[in-house]
């Protein structure tokens, strides 16, 4: 589906953040995605499950949540594993698309969708949790939830936990996570998939699952 993308700049905290935000016509929900360590919005895998999501109906704004100076840096891989920065920043995001999406349908603004990845879950769980007027539902993929374990029993939003049946450590890890959520879960396993779901069809099914779940769980748009 060809929807045209908008490059917008962020401001969170002391620092502007790059974007691409994509509003099909009619659009259902907005989703947010929050990648993981190496990452960030040009990532084929997010770009991949956002495409699914457009022609499903649902606007999605994918965006960097280190800047360049961040990303080049020593310290990037420091940087992506502060869930507090991350989750902040991810924060400040959540609060500007709603103010962007209710500008853009001319309607008051709406509940979001987070789609997080690896240490983005993390993330996305601790935004869901702190804001739960805010966050409609939540999908994590070869998420660390543990990494927010002291959040998980405040989530309230529905949360689909999709992991890779060869990403065995992650999976304990989702298993154990599920049970503390405090909030409707669903732990999904994509069979023979590793952590990057790189194998034939593994990361078709993670957008199939991903849309399914946003179809029953996030409010729609008006």
């Amino acid at each position: 589906m060809n929807v045209p993308v908008r490059t917008v700049r962020l401001r969170a905290g002391a620092v502007d953040l790059d974007g691409d935000l994509t509003v099909p016509a009619q659009a259902r929900g907005m989703v947010v995605f929050a990648h993981g360590s190496g990452s960030g919005r040009a990532s084929p895998r997010g770009r991949s499950v956002a495409a699914m999501l457009h022609g499903a109906g649902f606007a999605t704004l994918l965006f960097d949540l280190l800047t360049p100076e961040e990303a080049r840096s020593e310290q990037e891989r420091a940087l992506t594993f502060d869930i507090g920065l991350l989750a902040g920043r991810l924060g400040e995001a959540v609060g500007w698309v709603r103010t962007e999406y209710a500008d853009s349908f001319g309607a008051a603004a709406a509940p979001v969708g987070l789609f997080g990845a690896s240490t983005g879950a993390a993330a996305a769980l601790s935004v869901a949790a702190r804001r739960p007027g805010d966050v409609a539902a939540v999908v994590s993929r070869g998420g660390r939830p543990d990494l927010a374990a002291g959040a998980l029993g405040s989530v309230r939003a529905p949360t689909l936990l999709i992991v890779g049946g060869a990403d065995r450590e992650v999976a304990v890890l989702n298993e154990r996570a599920a049970r503390e959520l405090g909030c409707h879960n669903r732990l999904a396993v994509v069979p023979g998939a590793g952590h990057l779901f790189a194998e034939p069809g593994a990361l078709h099914e993670v957008a199939r699952l991903t849309t399914d779940w946003y179809r029953r769980h996030l409010s729609s748009g008006p």
